[in-house]
């Protein structure tokens, strides 16, 4: 999504209290956005190109949507027609409360497309309260770089179902590696909440409060296993020669430990240079110059570590690459 695809804002911290000296005024009633669902009718409400009190009806296309760039809203996506000057006015559920606050389009032609997004009226109400009490808004954050399970994961980490946010990094010294997560970690529920991608964590993790303790579901080693994690601020800081080369001709990759120097230009302990990648590992995305971190989790030191953990699996392995500063798995199907 680029710059010139979006109308408004994606930050709920643009989201600005004012103070008016005035009695008597005609106010609406807040809703909750916690409680809308896919097909429920929404109208909103604007000034699209300047033409003032327009409404436009639709419903609900999508909740809990995680947009690029980083966004901490878990947006509302609705199909109501909205266009420049729609931008900050309400989205009322259809008993008339305000569940949202028009912020956003995706678009290729700068008009409305079909697809509008809203920041839920309980993530605005938590900004105002937080602005109000401290005079300036502060985010979740639990250390962590997470991706979505497909199904070629869900088989290689042996889950019944693709679902949950897989942690694909743990920063070192983060509220999530002292309440004990790892890489291969996938998480499930945050609180009481199911977790079903990357997004849906990361919209929870944001919007929670410094401070806060959060309960976790997570699925290691092939079964449910319950954390307490503590949610800091994301304004808060964390605190030789090469040996042979070796080929695994299963996964098509050539790899070699890494050089002392190579562990401290990529900041890991340990791992394994891909020299060359061909086949299933090509195929899959993986080139020459990743670091293959793990497989399922556990970690490799040595080329005879990695043919003995891809071994154990008969039709998909998830390699935990590094590249660069990314850090992400990959399912590689096995020949």
């Amino acid at each position: 999504m680029s710059p010139d695809s979006v109308l408004g804002t994606d930050k709920a911290s643009d989201i600005a209290v004012l103070k008016i000296d005035a009695h008597d005024l005609p106010t609406v009633r807040l809703g909750n956005s916690a409680q809308l669902h896919v097909g429920d009718y929404v109208l909103a409400i604007g000034a699209p190109f300047g033409l003032e009190e327009t409404a436009t009806a639709g419903i609900i296309s999508a909740t809990q949507r995680s947009l690029p760039g980083g966004s901490y809203v878990p947006f509302i996506q609705t199909d109501a027609a909205v266009n420049p000057g729609n931008s900050g006015g309400p989205l009322f559920d259809a008993s008339g409360a305000v569940v949202g606050i028009n912020s956003q389009i995706y678009t290729n032609s700068g008009g409305y497309q079909g697809v509008a997004f809203a920041v839920p009226i309980n993530v605005a109400d938590q900004v105002k309260e937080q602005i109000v009490k401290t005079g300036k808004v502060e985010h979740g954050k639990l250390g962590i770089q997470v991706q979505n399970v497909d199904q070629s994961l869900a088989r290689s980490f042996k889950l019944g179902s693709p679902g949950g946010a897989l942690v694909a990094q743990v920063e070192p010294g983060s509220p999530a590696a002292e309440g004990g997560l790892k890489a291969g970690d996938v998480i499930l529920r945050f609180n009481d909440t199911p977790i079903f991608s990357a997004g849906d964590l990361s919209a929870r993790v944001h919007m929670a409060s410094p401070g806060e303790q959060a309960r976790l579901q997570v699925w290691r080693d092939g079964k449910k296993q319950a954390f307490t994690v503590r949610i800091a601020s994301d304004q808060s800081k964390a605190s030789g020669q090469p040996v042979a080369k070796s080929e695994n001709a299963s996964l098509g990759l050539d790899v070699r430990p890494l050089t002392q120097e190579e562990r401290k230009q990529a900041g890991v302990a340990d791992g394994l240079m891909v020299e060359s990648a061909t086949g299933h590992a090509a195929e899959a995305g993986i080139q020459p110059g990743d670091v293959v971190l793990s497989v399922d989790g556990s970690p490799v030191r040595t080329p005879g570590e990695l043919r003995q953990y891809v071994g154990r699996h008969k039709d998909h392995v998830a390699l935990l690459i590094a590249r660069g500063d990314t850090r992400i798995f990959v399912p590689v199907a096995l020949g």
